[in-house]
This record gives C-alpha cells, structure tokens and sequence, in this order.
C-alpha cells in the first residue's frame, strides 16, 4: 500500500527491475522499457475517479451481467459466481462500473486471491462496434458467457491475469483485443497461489493512444502497442470492468482511474 501513500513518484522499468524514488511534482512519471519496443514514459495526471471499494454503496453505480455475490467481509469487496460452478462459462460474470471514461488512462486497483481455481480479467474501452453506449438497448442482452464479450457486439481490450495457479507451474498474463478473440500480448504473472499472498498486489494498467501496459505491485508484465490495423482499429475511450471465472473468489478494493499522457 505503500505506492497508495506516496504523493508522487517516478517508476523507472528496465529487464523486470523497479526503482522507486520520491518526486516534488504532483503527477507521476512512468518510463517503459520492453524488448522489441522503444522506451517511452508516460505522465499521470488528474484523478478522474476513486473508489474505496469498501461498502454496498460504494458500487452503486456498478452493473452485474451474470450471477454473482458481492460482499464486504473485510472492508473490501469480495466477489464470486453464484452459478453452480459446473455451468462453466456459464457460470461467469462481468462487473462493470457504469461510467464512461476516455481513451487514455491508468486505472489501478488491489487484488487479493481467496482461491486458486478460475481466472482475473480487467476490461477498458468497452463499447458498441458502432460506438454505442455498452448498455443500449439496442445490442444484444450479455450474461456473462464468454463468447458474448470476445464474439458478440461490442469492442473492448482486457487483460487476465491470476490464471489457475498451480505450484511449480509457470502462469502468464494474456492481452486479448475484442470484437475477435485475437491474444495480442502476453506476459509472466508474478501472482503466486493464495496461500502466499497474505497481503493485496497493486494492479495497474494503462491505456494510452495505440499502447498496452501492465503492472503488478509496480512491476512491469507486458507492453504492446497496436498498429490499428492487424485486428481492427485502436480501441478508444469505453466502460471498464473486472470478470471472474468460478471457481475463482477474490477480494478488490481502492479502484483509482487517473489521465495519462506519452510524455514526447
């Protein structure tokens, strides 16, 4: 939570090293480097929205597709499928905040594992093929089935992570670009199974022009840059959201979305 205190900082990412120093200005430099992909920073600017997480009013303006049970058992959110886990996908859900937010943040929030089983996603830029609203009425009705979202009528990117993990297997982190179900970026997941994660890790993604970055605990997993072209056009501004796959329960809390901007 330390990250959460500090008023600013600059986070320098080279070969899976983090530095982490105090800054006087008011926003937060990140320099991203990636093999294949020239070093670029980005600036953090205005908080556009900050959500503790941590009581039923604090979702409100949250919208369940599927079936799933939200509580608060630790001052934060808790969530899992409601479903009978041997629906399979059927048993899935989608949380999505109601807000629409523009092409270029970073949104970061806490994660803790309660189980192993099942899977993480965050979802940015979700929106009707023809720019609609992701709630008009007039695309097709969603219920949390997977083929919905990647196969359906809307365009988004989302990114999973805390993929089954099992010990001495090696997990990873995919990127996926929607409408297609095209796995654009993939990076290791650091995530380790619940029985050593006592503590919550700081997700952070960025989403900024045609560029994809994530961090876990400030640790940079993967950047990708679209071309617009190989898979459809650059995914712009949009809902965002957060999915389960049963088995999976997990805990979320202090959900923060600021602008970005590449710093030239």
């Amino acid at each position: 939570m330390a990250n959460m205190l500090m008023r600013a900082c600059v986070i320098a990412v080279a070969v899976g090293v983090v530095n982490v120093a105090a800054a006087e200005e008011p926003d937060m430099e990140m320099i991203v480097k990636s093999a294949g992909v020239a070093p670029v920073s980005f600036e953090l600017g205005e908080v556009l929205y900050a959500n503790p997480l941590s009581s039923p009013a604090d979702i409100a303006e949250f919208r369940v597709e599927g079936d799933a049970a939200l509580t608060f058992p630790r001052g934060c959110l808790r969530m899992e499928n409601s479903r009978p886990p041997e629906k399979g996908r059927h048993a899935n859900f989608i949380f999505w905040c109601t807000r629409d937010f523009p092409a270029d943040i970073a949104l970061s929030w806490n994660f803790r594992p309660i189980t192993d089983a099942g899977l993480a996603m965050v979802w940015v830029g979700a929106r009707g093929q023809n720019g609609e609203d992701l709630f008009d009425p007039s695309l097709a009705p969603r219920d949390g089935n997977y083929p919905q979202y990647h196969h359906g009528d809307i365009n988004a990117l989302h990114v999973s992570y805390h993929r089954n993990p099992v010990a001495g297997r090696f997990q990873v982190c995919n990127v996926r670009k929607s409408y297609g179900f095209h796995m654009v970026a993939q990076g290791a997941d650091p995530i380790p199974g619940r029985g050593e994660a006592p503590e919550p890790f700081r997700m952070r993604l960025i989403k900024c022009g045609p560029r994809v970055v994530f961090f876990i605990n400030d640790l940079q997993i993967l950047h990708w840059v679209d071309d617009g072209e190989t898979y459809g056009p650059v995914i712009g501004g949009g809902k965002i959201g957060f999915r389960q796959m049963a088995y999976l329960i997990a805990e979320y809390s202090d959900l923060e979305v600021r602008a970005v901007r590449l710093v030239p």
